[in-house]
């Protein structure tokens, strides 16, 4: 069983940084790729970055590439998500998610949900 808890989220201007983490437990989480995906009201879910298990290899969806920045600690179980120059549009609950091994590939799986953290981008 995947168990994951999101923190770091809030409400920030326009142009301002958050960082999240995510503390992961109950599976092996140096073995796993891992990803952030955000979901915005009414819209699906988007994955916006991932990480391999090792943090060698790393994928950023278009809309924040050069803003966004994942990264992981191995030894702390923990994911994170550095972001800066934060727009309106990435207002969304943030979810940490397990990929399907350790590689960037990220597949949908019954059982991973997580409570998310909420961020909010407003003036």
């Amino acid at each position: 069983e995947v168990h994951v808890v999101e923190s770091g989220g809030g409400l920030v201007q326009p142009g301002g940084s958050l960082r999240l983490s995510c503390v992961a437990s109950r599976f092996a989480f140096r073995n796993y790729g891992m990803s952030w995906v955000r979901q915005a009201p009414g819209k699906g879910p988007e994955r916006i970055a991932g990480i391999s298990s090792t943090g060698t290899d790393t994928y950023y969806e278009s809309t924040v590439v050069g803003r966004f920045t994942i990264s992981r600690d191995n030894t702390k179980n923990t994911l994170y998500l550095q972001m800066n120059s934060l727009k309106t549009e990435d207002t969304a609950m943030y979810y940490c998610k397990k990929n399907k091994d350790g590689g960037l590939i990220y597949v949908v799986s019954p059982g991973d949900e997580s409570q998310g953290t909420q961020v909010t981008v407003s003036s």
